[in-house]
């Protein structure tokens, strides 16, 4: 059987509906590429990757850290938006003014134009992580979109709906393609299954996840 990805490619649409107030904008990410990894490197200098723990005690696959005015953390007290990175102690760093531009341009033709994000969680997948279905619901205004940006490594991306039990739609995400989803999908269930092996030619053998959201 083929894989998904050669199903997909080369003829998918520029922009795709995933969902009503959900849109799925291929390559989107492309022209801001470097100005991204330059940053990234620049964030990750000041709060690097870690494997943070959920309310239940197990280790997640997927690293993260974050940057803006608040980044997201889980430990064993909870799921949460905190100004300051506790591993560092001090507030996280600054969003780059490359990294807004791209969030805005990307949530303008979603129909999102007033998106303004004040944080950003950045998740690096290895081969191997997943990251299974979830809402995304710690934020105070659901109001706000959610824009996610793939760099790296391919992967699926499931969209399901409002229950956990709802059934699933799968996309195949590639290097520069942003999933942007608000309004009636803003708390759709969504997540990652397990990242394939590979070696993307620029950012190596992961994948890299920008999502921006309007947190505080």
């Amino acid at each position: 059987m083929p894989d998904l990805f050669d199903i997909l490619a080369p003829a998918d649409p520029a922009t795709e509906i995933m969902a009503e107030g959900a849109m799925l904008l291929r390559g989107a990410a492309l022209p801001f590429e470097k100005d991204l990894l330059a940053a990234l490197g620049q964030i990750t200098s000041q709060s690097p990757f870690r494997h943070m723990v959920t309310p239940g005690g197990f280790t997640m696959s997927v690293a993260m850290t974050n940057c803006g005015t608040a980044g997201w953390i889980t430990d064993r007290t909870g799921y949460r938006y905190d100004r300051n990175d506790p591993e560092t102690g001090r507030p996280w760093p600054a969003m780059p003014e490359c990294f807004l531009d791209l969030a805005v341009e990307a949530a303008t033709p979603a129909g999102y134009p007033d998106f303004r994000p004040d944080a950003c969680l950045i998740n690096r997948y290895e081969p191997g992580a997943r990251l299974s279905l979830h809402q995304d619901r710690n934020e105070r205004d659901f109001a706000n979109p959610i824009v996610s940006v793939s760099l790296g490594l391919p992967a699926t991306f499931q969209f399901g709906g409002l229950k956990r039990n709802d059934p699933v739609k799968k996309y195949a995400l590639r290097h520069g393609d942003v999933a942007v989803w608000g309004g009636p999908s803003r708390l759709f269930y969504h997540g990652v299954p397990e990242l394939k092996d590979g070696v993307h030619e620029t950012v190596g053998r992961m994948r890299i996840n920008l999502t921006f959201r309007g947190a505080l």
